[in-house]
């Protein structure tokens, strides 16, 4: 079983960032049921308004309201719920609101996570080819990380040093590290980096991410390479 746990919310997290035009809040979800399937998701909305209520009723997709007002707390009630309500050989993507997928993006989350208990993502997060005296990931050096790539059926993985607080797993995977995962969510804002450093270096557990990437975060700055994503 693959099933999607979509955090929704009305606020910004920090400061306002550029997204390209085609990356509003409906656009993303309405893009996550197309690749998914509206039967597969959960959306957990955070503080939503009355338009936003009327347009997930009228999308006929399940969801349940929380009054967070931050997204630490409602990637923890996405943890909890995907743990309670799923079996451990489930796979499930707890995903974030400003997301597009390519088509197949299921399909390849399978294909990692029957390769290798791990942690799968496939944003191919641009920070992992800018030098960290540029401002880029701190084990980046030479425009690029130290890594292994592997094969799936239909694809190539990188095994990276971290990626963001959108990520597939089993829930097996996530009962066994769950404390790390609510440790690094405490604050108002998640600690991904700090996350999947502690998880590679205590437990040995990698993170898989696709090359190239089938998804992207939208913000206008790190988009992952090669895909024009305002056409998706």
């Amino acid at each position: 079983m693959f099933k999607v746990y979509y955090r929704l919310s009305n606020q910004q997290a920090g400061i306002d960032k550029k997204k390209i035009k085609n990356a509003n809040k409906k656009k993303c979800l309405e893009n996550c049921i197309s690749v998914f399937g509206r039967e597969n998701i959960t959306v957990i909305g955070d503080n939503l308004n009355h338009e936003h209520i009327e347009w997930l009723r009228d999308l006929d997709i399940r969801f349940l309201e929380v009054s967070n007002g931050n997204g630490s707390a409602t990637f923890r009630n996405a943890l909890d719920m995907a743990i309670e309500e799923n079996e451990d050989n489930d796979i499930v993507y707890l995903l974030e609101d400003d997301f597009l997928h390519k088509e197949g993006s299921k399909k390849l989350l399978t294909e990692a996570l029957n390769e290798l208990n791990c942690y799968a993502t496939l944003y191919d997060h641009p920070d992992k080819y800018l030098n960290r005296d540029r401002g880029g990931n701190q084990f980046i050096e030479q425009g690029g990380e130290v890594t292994r790539v592997i094969k799936t059926e239909t694809i190539h993985w990188k095994i990276t040093n971290s990626t963001v607080m959108s990520f597939a797993a089993r829930v097996s995977r996530l009962k066994l590290d769950k404390e790390l995962l609510e440790k690094h969510s405490r604050n108002r804002i998640t600690d991904s980096f700090s996350l999947f450093t502690e998880l590679s270096q205590t437990k040995g557990i990698p993170v898989l991410s696709s090359i190239p990437g089938f998804s992207t975060h939208c913000e206008t700055a790190w988009l992952s390479p090669f895909t024009n994503w305002e056409e998706i």
